[in-house]
C-alpha cells in the first residue's frame, strides 16, 4: 500500500527557493498530475520526493518511512526524469536485463513484455544510441514499470513520442494505476493531465497553488 507523505518541505538551490513549504500526501491507485510553466518545482518535487535531492527542511516519509533517515531511495519505484541513463552500446533487452540483476526480481520474459508493452521490439539487437528520441522515451517508460513498481514518478512521459505512442502511453499508465501503483505525473501536455489524473496540483514558484480534483 504505498504512501507518499510531504510534510513542510522546503528546497534551496544557491540561495534561490526551489520547494517552499510543500505539504501533500499521495495514495496508492491514484494519479496525482503537477501541472505549472517551466522553473514552478514540479521536476523538483519528483526529484525530492524520490530521493535524488536532498530537502533543506520538512519530512517526506514513504510507506511511513522517512526518506535519507530511514532509507536512501524507495525500495520498489519507477523513475523518468529528464534524460534517463541509458547504455547506449547496449540493445533495449540488454539495458533492462542489466538493471534487473540489482534487485533480480524480474524474469527475461517479464522484460520482454515491458518491451513489447511499450511498442519497442524485444529480440532487436539495435544499440539503443541508433534509437529514435521517442524510441528512447519508449525505453525509459520500459525501464520505470518492467518490475512493477509500488511508485511511478513520471516527468514529461509522453515527450517526443508520436500520436500513436501517446495514446499507448496513456492505456499503460492507466493499467499500471488499475494494479495498485501510486503515479505522480509532471506534464506541460495538459491533455495527458486531464485524461491520466485523479487530481491535478498546480505548482508555482516552487509552491503547491492549486489542487484539481476530479
Amino acid at each position: 500500500m504505498p504512501t507518499i507523505v510531504a510534510e513542510h518541505v522546503s528546497k534551496k538551490i544557491k540561495h534561490t527557493d526551489v520547494l517552499t513549504d510543500i505539504t501533500y500526501t499521495f495514495n496508492e491507485h491514484y494519479t496525482y498530475g503537477l501541472s505549472g510553466r517551466n522553473g514552478s518545482g514540479k521536476t523538483m518535487l519528483i526529484r525530492a520526493l524520490c530521493g535524488l535531492i536532498y530537502i533543506n527542511s520538512g519530512t517526506i516519509k514513504v510507506d511511513g518511512k522517512v526518506l535519507h533517515q530511514d532509507l536512501s531511495f524507495p525500495p520498489s519505484i519507477g523513475v523518468i526524469i529528464e534524460k534517463t541513463d541509458l547504455l547506449s552500446e547496449y540493445s533495449a533487452f540488454t539495458n533492462l536485463k542489466i538493471l534487473s540483476k540489482i534487485k533480480g526480481i524480474t524474469s527475461d520474459q517479464e522484460i520482454k513484455e515491458a518491451i513489447d508493452r511499450v511498442g519497442l521490439d524485444p529480440e532487436s539487437k539495435m544499440p539503443v544510441r541508433k534509437f529514435s528520441l521517442g524510441m528512447k522515451q519508449r525505453l525509459s517508460i520500459a525501464q520505470a514499470i518492467f518490475e512493477k513498481p509500488d511508485i511511478l514518478l513520471l516527468d514529461e512521459p509522453t515527450n517526443a513520442i508520436d500520436k500513436k505512442g501517446v495514446e499507448s502511453v496513456r492505456n499503460i499508465l492507466l493499467e499500471e494505476k488499475k494494479r495498485g501503483a501510486l503515479i505522480i505525473i509532471a506534464s506541460h501536455n495538459q491533455e495527458d493531465l486531464t485524461i491520466l489524473a485523479d487530481t491535478i496540483l498546480t505548482m508555482e514558484g516552487g509552491r503547491l497553488v492549486g489542487n484539481d480534483q476530479k
